[in-house]
């Protein structure tokens, strides 16, 4: 089944896939990771495991599957999957050209064509952890993990969503309530879903997860990012996004 959000965002992606293709080869040859809009690297904020090699992993929303790429380097098997057809045509063309390949498949996250109990890590660096609907996607990881499994997901914080015009960047008055807060439409720019914190934490725990840890990510002194809806002193004042940390129960 596809729903309205899925194929807007599908458009959506398709659209840009052009800016993100070319970010994509240094994505692809970076030693290190780094991770959101201010690109911090993994020695600063630890979204990784210390240790993936010999893991089973999905990445969810992998839009040109550097990600994937990083976890592969690291002894990982990734699984990417995506709904833009045109970003998993940039990622194929990052695995020739870096000569490291693993499958991709052109999917929703929220309807994964991959077995029940199939991975050790589902991980979200945005990609469905803000396009997906939080209910449809974070039940179909829990499914796709197996007992002990790590779930791992980067999205926009909650101060952010709630200081967020339609159009421009985030200021410092509350604009919309957090009560209720669920899907967001944007002129022209998809449909995102967004939660309160405690909602995120009543869903994971309902889907048989437990929670063990939230990393609300400050911007580094003198950090520059490429994406214009939030300014540094903003970013260093309050978190611009959030790292989730969840295991699923035994």
């Amino acid at each position: 089944m596809t729903t309205n959000h899925v194929q807007t965002n599908r458009e959506v992606w398709d659209n840009i896939a052009d800016w993100y293709a070319e970010r994509a080869p240094a994505n692809w040859a970076a030693e290190e990771p780094d991770w959101g809009i201010w690109k911090i690297p993994q020695s600063e904020l630890p979204v990784l495991p210390a240790d993936v090699a010999g893991l089973d992993a999905v990445e969810l929303g992998c839009g040109t599957a550097y990600v994937s790429a990083w976890l592969a380097r690291r002894g990982a098997r990734p699984i990417g999957i995506d709904n833009s057809p045109r970003q998993l045509a940039t990622a194929r063309a990052m695995q020739d050209r870096f000569d490291q390949h693993f499958p991709l498949i052109l999917a929703n996250a929220e309807e994964v064509p991959l077995p029940d109990a199939c991975a050790d890590l589902a991980i979200s660096e945005y990609g469905a952890a803000i396009w997906c609907d939080p209910y449809r996607w974070i039940p179909e990881a829990a499914r796709l993990l197996r007992p002990g499994g790590r779930l791992i997901f980067l999205a926009n914080s909650v101060q952010l969503m709630l200081t967020m015009p339609d159009v421009g960047a985030a200021g410092e008055t509350l604009l919309r309530p957090l009560f209720g807060m669920h899907r967001l439409e944007w002129p022209d720019e998809g449909v995102e879903f967004h939660l309160p914190h405690g909602e995120m934490i009543r869903l994971l725990r309902r889907c048989g997860f437990e929670v063990e840890d939230l990393i609300e990510v400050r911007a580094p002194e003198g950090a520059e990012t490429a994406y214009d809806f939030v300014g540094l002193d903003w970013a260093r004042k309050w978190p611009t996004e959030e790292v989730w940390f969840a295991r699923k129960r035994a």
